[in-house]
């Protein structure tokens, strides 16, 4: 495994991190407790470090599972979890992002990962409005004095909100979270240069397209409907898949995994220092661990990798 500093939080981040959005049941499955501790487990022992999850992934459930999964080893691993979403059902979601609500969720979330601190607390996809609040800010900076939390970043909804990301250092924020991959690079457009400047962290999710760059799905594909891949718009979906199936044919080095190319080839990117996957078991999260040994490099087409 490779590590990287998260930007000013200094955090030595393994470059393959856990994404735990899955572990709600909202991508086609329910986990057990027992799953859970196997995946992180292994996770632990191919070198991550970073497991990356939500308030609203179920209701604090990943939190939970993770809590669980984690304890007696928490100084091992780098937590991030954000703040701003209920949940009351399967893509069901009301938005608050008021500071007392905040702060609530706050001790919720403690408690469910059992811990007495969050080592990022990100502010998760809210709209500008929300964000442009001083008093939310100002509770949140009291809790990192508090050490509840030692950094404070931002999960930004859309991938060119410059607003949010060109205020983080004036809000505390040291990292920035958004969707990054082969078939959405909007970041290199104005978000990756603003934490460039800022030395701001970048955790890129999304990296795999939600599943479609993992070289499992072809065109005409059909997900399960309490899969969120379900609800997605199906002429779309085949376009992806479409546009997959020729850079799988076009760009992806024989012989190499597309998943693991796909990680790599974000990792390349010199803004970004993790990318965070979701994984349904142990398999897929030692393919993902193996992206990190992948060396990309430039050429005439932007961060191809390398086919020598």
């Amino acid at each position: 495994m490779k590590y990287r500093k998260l930007g000013k939080t200094g955090l030595e981040v393994s470059v393959i991190g856990l994404g735990t959005w899955q572990f709600g049941g909202e991508w086609g499955k329910d986990f057990t407790q027992q799953e859970v501790d196997q995946i992180l487990g292994r996770g632990q022992e191919l070198g991550i470090n970073l497991i990356d999850t939500a308030e609203c992934y179920g209701d604090h459930l990943s939190e939970k599972l993770i809590g669980n999964a984690i304890r007696g080893k928490r100084s091992e691993w780098i937590l991030a979890t954000k703040f701003g979403h209920h949940y009351h059902g399967f893509r069901d979601r009301t938005d608050d992002y008021g500071a007392g609500t905040v702060q609530k969720q706050l001790e919720d979330s403690l408690r469910a990962l059992q811990t007495d601190y969050i080592d990022l607390y990100q502010f998760h996809s809210g709209p500008n409005e929300a964000f442009d609040q001083d008093d939310l800010w100002t509770m949140l900076q009291k809790q990192v004095e508090a050490g509840k939390i030692r950094h404070l970043g931002i999960s930004i909804a859309k991938n060119d909100n410059l607003h949010q990301t060109d205020a983080a250092t004036r809000v505390g924020a040291g990292a920035i979270q958004v969707v990054y991959n082969r078939l959405d690079q909007t970041p290199d457009e104005g978000v990756f240069p603003s934490c460039q400047r800022q030395n701001l962290g970048v955790l890129a999710r999304v990296p795999l397209a939600s599943g479609y760059l993992s070289g499992k799905y072809k065109p005409g594909a059909v997900f399960a409907e309490n899969d969120v891949r379900n609800r997605h718009d199906q002429a779309q979906t085949l376009e992806k898949l479409q546009r997959v199936a020729e850079i799988q044919q076009t760009e992806v080095p024989e012989g190499v995994n597309m998943a693991q190319w796909a990680l790599a080839w974000c990792l390349q990117h010199p803004a970004v220092t993790c990318v965070i996957p979701g994984c349904k078991d142990v398999a897929q999260v030692e393919a993902n661990a193996k992206a990190a040994d992948l060396e990309m490099v430039r050429d005439n087409h932007p961060y191809a990798l390398n086919r020598q």
